[in-house]
């Protein structure tokens, strides 16, 4: 269970990203995190795993209290928590395969990491992985001679190589056409229901939340505004959501 109580984040320049959010996700669970640009989504994902700190409120990961754990303690709990970004966040002038070993990077000695020695067991996992998003025959190319859809299956088989227990997918999709955009979120539904991961992922496209998501919740100016199910969005609730002048699509 992941439970985030009163999550706030400002900004040093006094930008209210978020105010006061909580809401719980089960484990196992597919959550959809909806809303405009600027909502506060990433922000929220980032929290979750530290990469951006809270100003306030606490975040609890079956029963571990993220918000106050130490460095060391942080370190443990993100071997745990794979994250796809936007942008894919690959080193592009790096092979397919060094990207992919990263996501082992917690679990092996620093200095060694640091000149690309990972033991063969690793390297091995690494070639499974490739090999379950399509892209094993690419392991030895580097990251920028592959398209925008490869390399986000390169960046969810980096994920795959922390076993992860959480997913958190910042905007996966928003820069890959409709057939890519359902080609990674395949992807993400097999981590969640082969896997067992809990998966929280941000997005804009209805029709995607409606396919894959359990449940969502939307931000609205950094407030939640709404926690329930797919279903219950509709016209009403989606310009709540959006704005009265929005329309809806998918």
């Amino acid at each position: 269970m992941l439970q985030v109580e009163h999550l706030t984040k400002v900004y040093e320049n006094g930008t209210v990203a978020l105010e006061d959010v909580s809401f719980e996700v089960p484990d196992g669970q597919f959550l959809a995190v909806i809303g405009l640009s600027g909502s506060g989504k990433s922000t929220l994902l980032r929290c979750i795993n530290r990469l951006i700190e809270p100003t306030e409120g606490r975040i609890v990961w079956n029963g571990v209290d993220i918000t106050a754990a130490s460095q060391e303690e942080l370190r443990r709990i993100r071997r745990r928590i794979g994250m796809i970004f936007q942008h894919f966040n690959l080193v592009h002038r790096s092979k397919v395969i060094t990207n992919v070993l990263a996501g082992r990077l917690g679990y092996v000695n620093p200095a060694l990491s640091l000149i690309n020695r990972f033991p063969p067991e690793d390297v091995e996992k690494a070639i499974r992985q490739l090999d379950r998003v399509g892209l094993a025959d690419k392991a030895y190319s580097r990251a920028d001679e592959l398209s925008g859809g490869q390399q986000q299956r390169v960046g969810v088989a980096r994920a795959l190589m922390q076993d992860p227990e959480m997913i958190l997918a910042d905007e996966p999709v928003a820069s890959l056409d409709p057939v890519l955009a359902h080609s990674i979120m395949h992807y993400l539904e097999m981590i969640n229901e082969e896997e067992g991961a809990t998966v929280l992922c941000s997005l804009h496209f209805l029709d995607l939340v409606h396919r894959y998501a359990d449940a969502v919740i939307a931000l609205n100016e950094g407030r939640l505004v709404f926690t329930g199910s797919p279903r219950e969005i509709d016209d009403e609730k989606f310009k709540e959501i959006y704005g009265k002048e929005a329309e809806r699509v998918g």
